[in-house]
């Protein structure tokens, strides 16, 4: 459990009665036993206000030898606004081992400005004078005779700066840093199973169109020095190490995005689902292990080969035409692609060998997806398959979040061949290495030891988050069982230099492999409702509503891709969006994740209303069954299909049928001939609805937006009329005829008489 911060002014009394004098040559101060882990070390440097800011950069070995000396290198910091002269830096050793995680967690929280050692005097360096500001480096080197210590276990370490300043010197180190160094007696026996984890995730927000947000910052963080970059090094760094990337991989395809140069969501045809590349080929995309990404994307100009089968009829006669138009990618876009492009490239020899636990596609919230959408959950994991399938690397699912909690309610939704990565926070006391909770494996990692080191400096500093791994490492070696060491690293950790991090795990005490190797033994069973999870946890997980407009954004892309006759990829292109928008990086953020999603909807939208249908507003018929037109526009730059359906308020009364698919060339006009029947006379409304094209007669069709009112008219005679005019016509024939003979009969008299 935390330690409430109002515990800190007793636990530096503690502290401080427990410490030996300070600056008593060989002196050594105890350091003070610790019930609990926190993380409050990061807050140390703000309230440590010494002068001078010590750092250390280098620590060789990061146990004490059996012979040999310890080195230290590092730099000193003049964080004042006076010259400070004279400044002599000293290395210190604590005099009494801790033996338990618990002790290493609390004595992390120990106020900077409390002295934990004594000064080994005999070893020094100086540094004439720093002016504000101004830094200066410094070694030591102490040698094992001068380390008065032998018990086994974990000792506080660090350096002391002591200077002037123009009003003098005062008692008490002008500056410190401090870590931890473990002994481990030749007497011991036996190793201690270890694995580091390396995650690689990040939020992946884009822009309606679909191209990548923030590029700028994607820049940053794939350039050296940049987070992703540093995690990428240092697993390259590992030469014959084993360590275990745990990886998402919609991350390596957004970085193979921005080597393309940032593309926005393209219509364009394609062939098995990927985009036309400038040769004609499918781009292949991404393979780790087979060298960097391709190239940018390209498509063909290709005819459309619109075709006219009777009812329809190409009215402008212009051939068809495909977008075609290559991105042209901006300044920062075309920066992003050269680190991009490099980034991939270091991944790519740097996982060769490694054990890779691939996340659901998207890094996808468990949790919530298990609360609200399981479905997604299923399809992520599949597609997180379907994308790590080409890659020359082998990989198996993995789940875990990056706080490492994970709702034991989501258990149920995990496969039991899921490597689950869960913190030893969730385990109220005496956490396993492996737990067995409801059928599933959990490979417990240390939160401890991922927190790093105690403070002024910088916890997460590379020395110091190696330090406390050893020391955690250390610890377990004490205990009965030599309970696993899995450290999974904080996720956007950035340390200022990889050199040396794994090579100083390389104890022959620790036996450090992959998590499949750390983790094979059997797991401590343990009931779910033991399990601790945070309110705050369970309510920040990604809602409902985040999932349900997810799902809305996917059918959008589903009744895109029917409509467009060449493209069979953008729907998947738009599912990877959303799975991605739902991860655990949107925690915190779910209203600006739900309004990037219908923001890329309304995108797909208006797309799909660029097609339309045109139809007289009247139609008269002649009898009970007749033709009539309408015209299908076609204002994208890509053949579409696409069927007209007919709503009227009663269908029983007239029915109108027409064909199945209208192909429709880009940027053209169709006229579609509809047969009409009707069974009623009269006026008829109808409502001619332009819809998505399915070749399943099962599946429903989705208007796209685009609708056509019309009254249709049906003239209708009855068979009694029919009798009547006939009669008519029989009496008006007849009438004629017996006019014409009695002519012609008194013409004869006439001329027999005359």
């Amino acid at each position: 459990m935390l330690r409430p911060r109002s515990l800190r002014p007793a636990l530096a009394a503690a502290a401080l009665a427990l410490a030996a004098a300070a600056a008593v040559p060989g002196g050594l101060a105890t350091a003070p036993p610790a019930p609990a882990a926190s993380a409050a070390a990061a807050a140390l440097a703000a309230d440590d206000d010494a002068p001078l800011a010590v750092t250390i950069t280098s620590l060789t070995p990061g146990a004490i030898p059996r012979r040999g000396p310890v080195r230290i290198s590092g730099e000193v910091t003049n964080t004042s606004t006076e010259t400070w002269s004279a400044i002599r830096l000293y290395p210190f050793v604590g005099s009494t081992p801790m033996t338990t995680a618990a002790q290493l967690a609390e004595a992390a929280e120990v106020p900077a400005d409390i002295e934990v050692g004594g000064r080994v005097v005999e070893v020094s360096d100086e540094v004439d004078a720093l002016e504000p500001g101004e830094s200066a480096p410094f070694q030591l080197s102490l040698p094992r005779n001068r380390i008065a210590v032998s018990a086994a276990g974990v000792y506080w370490f660090g350096v002391h700066a002591l200077g002037e300043s123009p009003a003098g010197r005062i008692d008490g180190a002008d500056g410190r840093a401090r870590t931890f160094l473990p002994l481990v007696p030749p007497s011991t026996r036996g190793e201690v199973p270890a694995a580091v984890v390396i995650p690689l995730r990040r939020s992946l927000a884009r822009e309606d169109d679909g191209s990548l947000a923030d590029v700028e910052g994607w820049a940053r963080t794939l350039s050296p020095d940049g987070s992703l970059r540093s995690l990428v090094d240092l697993g390259a760094s590992a030469g014959d190490q084993p360590v275990t990337w745990l990886v998402d991989p919609a991350l390596v395809d957004a970085v193979r995005d921005l080597a393309d140069g940032n593309p926005p969501r393209s219509l364009a045809p394609t062939v098995d689902g990927r985009p036309i590349a400038p040769s004609g080929e499918p781009d292949v995309g991404f393979s780790p292990g087979a060298g960097g990404s391709a190239g940018p994307e390209g498509q063909d100009d290709q005819d459309d080969g619109d075709q006219d089968d009777g009812d329809q009829d190409d009215e402008d006669g212009q051939g068809g035409r495909t977008s075609g138009d290559e991105h042209e990618p901006s300044p920062e876009e075309a920066e992003a692609a050269e680190v991009a492009s490099a980034w991939l490239g270091r991944l790519s020899s740097a996982m060769a060998g490694d054990e890779v636990l691939a996340l659901p596609y998207g890094d996808l919230d468990v949790a919530g997806a298990a609360a609200a959408d399981a479905d997604l959950l299923v399809r992520a994991r599949a597609r997180s398959v379907e994308a790590t399938d080409p890659w020359e690397v082998g990989t198996s699912p993995g789940l875990g979040s990056p706080t490492g909690y994970l709702d034991p309610a989501a258990l149920p939704a995990t496969d039991p061949d899921d490597t689950l990565l869960v913190t030893d926070r969730m385990f109220p006391e005496d956490p396993p290495g492996v737990a067995t909770v409801a059928g599933r494996r959990l490979v417990v990692t240390s939160s401890g030891a991922a927190s790093g080191g105690p403070g002024p400096d910088d916890p997460l500093a590379a020395v110091a988050l190696r330090q406390r791994m050893l020391a955690e490492a250390a610890v377990r070696l004490l205990q009965p069982g030599r309970t696993p060491l899995v450290v999974q690293l904080p996720s956007g950790w950035t340390p200022a230099s990889t050199t040396g991090f794994l090579d100083g795990l390389a104890e022959d005490w620790i036996d450090l492999g992959t998590v499949a190797e750390a983790a094979d033994r059997q797991g401590t069973v343990v009931a779910a409702n033991e399990l601790v999870l945070p309110e705050r946890q369970e309510a920040r997980r990604v809602d409902a509503e985040t999932f349900e407009t997810a799902a809305a954004l996917i059918s959008a892309g589903d009744v895109l891709q029917h409509v467009l006759r060449d493209n069979t990829g953008v729907a998947a292109e738009v599912a990877d969006e959303a799975l991605g928008a739902v991860s655990y990086s949107s925690r915190g953020r779910l209203t600006a994740t739900r309004l990037s999603l219908r923001a890329s909807q309304r995108w797909i939208e208006e797309r799909l209303g660029s097609v339309t249908i045109e139809a007289p507003p009247g139609v008269a018929l002649s009898s009970a069954n007749g033709r009539f037109g309408a015209t299908v526009v076609n204002g994208l730059d890509e053949p579409v299909e696409v069927s007209i359906q007919a709503v009227t308020e009663d269908p029983g009364a007239i029915s109108i049928e027409g064909p199945e698919t209208i192909e429709v060339g880009a940027g053209q006009r169709v006229s579609v001939l509809l047969d009409a029947t009707t069974r009623e006379p009269g006026v008829h409304r109808v409502r001619l609805v332009l819809t998505d094209h399915t070749e399943d007669p099962e599946d429903s069709h989705t208007p796209l937006g685009s609708a056509q009112e019309l009254s249709i008219r049906s003239i209708q005679a009855s068979g009694i009329i029919w009798v009547a005019m006939g009669a008519g016509a029989v009496l008006l024939f007849g009438t004629i005829a017996l006019r014409l003979v009695r002519s012609v009969r008194r013409a004869r008299r006439e001329e027999e008489t005359g």
